[in-house]
């Protein structure tokens, strides 16, 4: 089995919660029900509800576990929220764009104003990529979170690198299968690129902040056409569950 029965019993629950299926103070079923619903023995349940607990949708306590409010999970959560379609929400998308973006560009302002002449011109260089047509859209990809990398490495703000990344790395693999239909402005990029190697040259920290502010709306825009080449544009998944499970 490619999930151990404990793990294959939290997905569920979790997967529930997220879905409003329990509401925030309800009481989620017993280890026995559990037990006997997932053919498992008591520990396997006891295990799966450690995880929930872990992951911030349950609060264990004498009498049973209880669903907790979706604003104090864990950052873990957001993974499973995206993949509870075939492609994640639009809505979730956006937001966790919106959120990557502040965290880029406060790294950015930071590298700015700390880094050496040399650090900086490293930073550039990952910049020249994104000035000339790139071969296809995984390459230009790539140089872009190269750049994002060697923003949040000069940066020196370790919380910020840590939530940046644990967002990454629960929003790349979950983005594959809207992948093949965005459409990159590379246009677009290639003049923003432009405004940003002036500014880093510059040691302009309001241009850098208003020039990632730009590269954001782009990279949103086009995540928001692909989803309208599915037919998705939003949808009240997100939000209800966030309802339903609202202190």
């Amino acid at each position: 089995m490619s999930l151990r029965r404990h793990e294959e019993i939290a997905d569920s629950l979790t997967r529930d919660i997220l879905l409003g299926r329990y509401r925030c103070g309800e009481r989620l079923p017993s280890e026995r029900d559990l037990a006997s619903r997932f053919d498992a023995n008591r520990g396997a349940a006891r295990e799966a509800m450690k995880k929930l607990e872990q992951l911030g949708l349950a609060t264990i306590a004498p009498g049973g576990a209880r669903v907790a409010p979706l604003h104090e999970a864990s950052l873990d959560v957001i993974g499973h929220m995206m993949a509870l379609g075939d492609v994640p929400d639009p809505d979730l998308v956006d937001q966790v764009m919106e959120v990557m973006a502040s965290l880029v560009t406060v790294a950015a302002e930071n590298a700015v104003r700390r880094s050496s002449d040399s650090a900086l011109a490293a930073i550039r260089a990952k910049v020249k990529p994104l000035m000339q047509p790139a071969a296809d859209r995984t390459a230009h990809a790539e140089a872009r979170l190269e750049l994002v990398t060697a923003i949040m490495e000069a940066s020196g703000n370790l919380i910020c690198r840590l939530i940046a990344r644990a967002l990454l790395v629960q929003f790349r693999p979950r983005m594959i299968p809207l992948e093949q239909h965005v459409v990159v402005d590379q246009q677009a990029h290639r003049d923003l690129a432009r405004r940003l190697d002036a500014a880093l040259a510059e040691r302009d920290v309001a241009a850098v902040r208003e020039t990632f502010r730009a590269m954001s709306a782009v990279n949103r825009e086009s995540a928001q056409r692909a989803f309208a080449a599915l037919g998705l544009n939003g949808s009240r998944g997100l939000h209800a569950a966030v309802e339903v499970n609202a202190s």
